[in-house]
């Protein structure tokens, strides 16, 4: 029966691998390669990340460079990030493509800072979720005689234990990523 409870702890992790993706999208004032991970360029008709065509590093604080492998991607990479809803202004030298992330604003901070806590209360719902579906295969398991009464409130409360801990660990990557965009 362990095996099952260990296959809802593996949901609930990838619930949180899943909000860590999503914050490293956030943009917090600090050049960040990852803000770039959900644009895509069309690269010989085919759909591409922008990983996989160009080289990006951060070249200052606040500011990333990107050099594609060919040239001739350079106007579809700056099309890509101007389309796109990171908000940014690309710079072409020709060559490369320059991103200057702006500082934030204390009203985009706070908007950033509601939108964190909008992405971990859905992670907070998805473990909860997966608790209910934990908690609804334990009573299946006691009502077709697998297990005891006793043994069903034992799983349960494990399952519980689990989801608290889980719900715990989401309210802490809110409270840092709300720090690290609040901090000036």
């Amino acid at each position: 029966m362990s095996v099952e409870l260990n296959q809802f702890k593996e949901k609930m992790e990838k619930s949180l691998d899943s909000l860590a993706n999503e914050y490293t999208t956030i943009r917090a004032g600090r050049a960040n390669p990852h803000v770039l991970d959900r644009i895509t360029v069309d690269y010989y008709g085919q759909p591409s990340n922008l990983q996989s065509v160009a080289n990006i590093s951060v070249s200052e604080a606040r500011t990333l460079v990107i050099q594609p492998w060919e040239a001739s991607l350079i106007k579809e990479i700056e099309k890509a990030i101007l389309t796109s809803d990171l908000g940014l202004t690309p710079n072409n030298d020709g060559k490369a493509i320059r991103l200057t992330f702006p500082e934030l604003t204390e009203e985009r901070r706070k908007e950033l800072v509601k939108d964190v806590k909008k992405k971990g209360e859905n992670a907070k719902v998805a473990v909860r979720n997966i608790r209910r579906d934990a908690n609804d295969a334990i009573k299946k398991e006691q009502k077709a005689n697998e297990i005891s009464e006793d043994e069903q409130k034992s799983l349960e409360n494990d399952i519980q234990k689990m989801t608290d801990e889980y719900i715990k660990k989401v309210d802490t990557m809110i409270d840092d990523k709300s720090k690290e965009i609040m901090t000036v």
